[in-house]
């Protein structure tokens, strides 16, 4: 049986699902894609090669390896893109979470029946069909919960709304010893760089007191504000709207002082680095065409607490 334990972003990583980009499809129609960013590449021409995204993914599973992680990986659905399992399903305390994702991703979360068989079922939660919810929207932070969403009356009208206001009032009902924070979204059907498909698309906490974020992210500026007040501003490192665009923010903590980033993200991956962290970088600039980046494509299972 795995134990599931996940109470943050950043004590160390025991067991971790890592997708997979084998047999992924091929380049989607335009009209099949859920992202403004992936709808550009393929107007571009520049969507991403299997061969390449492959490549970029073993990177990943490698960085793990050295770390002695434990790896799972999805069961391959033929012509199936199955890169992004935090979209499927995530992990507070030791509950797994089945998220309610878009429809035509449902086949998803089958392919991790290895994962799910070993999770004592009466701690596998599905939430109600009308709580939307992506992995993306939530993380754990101690006492916190912090969850992405979108305010506005016209939610259903943005493909890249994925975490309604329903969700959030269910997570504080199952979690009711954690304060669940949420946090309004900017987003945009056709705007890639107006558009912050995820939480983890605009802000993502990290060891030694730090953070990532992005300001135009937030719809709400007093609620960006009470991050920069949490955090203090001393420790939030502001990303550009050109480095949200390559998803600066959408990286993956193995231990409070380890993190995995693309290799590209030089002025990031130099602050780490001077604020004492050892940074993992690893190649994922064709993956990231796709809206997603490491930790969009990695879901924890396990962390270690003792």
């Amino acid at each position: 049986m795995i134990k599931l334990n996940i109470q943050d972003e950043i004590a160390p990583l025991r067991e971790v699902v890592l997708g997979t980009a084998k047999s992924n499809g091929g380049i989607p129609s335009l009209e099949d894609a859920y992202d403004p960013k992936s709808k550009e590449h393929i107007k571009a021409g520049t969507y991403p090669t299997e061969e390449d995204m492959v490549a970029e993914i073993e990177a990943v599973a490698a960085v793990f390896e050295k770390y002695k992680v434990k790896v799972y990986r999805p069961d391959i659905i033929e012509d199936y893109n199955q890169i992004f399992t935090r979209d499927i399903a995530f992990v507070i305390d030791d509950v797994f979470i089945k998220a309610n994702i878009l429809e035509d991703r449902s086949r998803e979360i089958d392919a991790l029946h290895d994962v799910i068989d070993q999770i004592d079922p009466s701690k596998i939660v599905e939430f109600p069909e009308d709580a939307h919810i992506e992995g993306g929207d939530v993380m754990p932070w101690g006492d916190y919960i912090f969850v992405g969403t979108y305010y506005g009356e016209d939610y259903k009208s943005f493909i890249t709304a994925r975490t309604n206001q329903k969700a959030v009032k269910h997570l504080q009902e199952l979690f009711t010893h954690k304060k669940v924070k949420s946090f309004s979204l900017r987003k945009s059907n056709t705007n890639a760089k107006e558009n912050a498909l995820h939480l983890d698309c605009c802000f993502q906490p990290i060891g030694k007191g730090k953070c990532i974020i992005h300001k135009e992210g937030f719809l709400v500026e007093e609620e960006y504000e009470w991050l920069v007040d949490f955090f203090g501003k001393e420790n939030c490192f502001h990303i550009t709207p050109e480095e949200m665009y390559h998803m600066f923010s959408n990286v993956v903590s193995i231990s409070p002082e380890v993190i995995i980033t693309e290799r590209n993200f030089t002025r990031l991956n130099n602050w780490l680095r001077e604020q004492g962290f050892t940074v993992e970088e690893v190649p994922y600039a064709e993956i990231a065409k796709q809206e997603g980046l490491l930790r969009c494509s990695t879901m924890p299972l396990v962390r270690d607490y003792s």
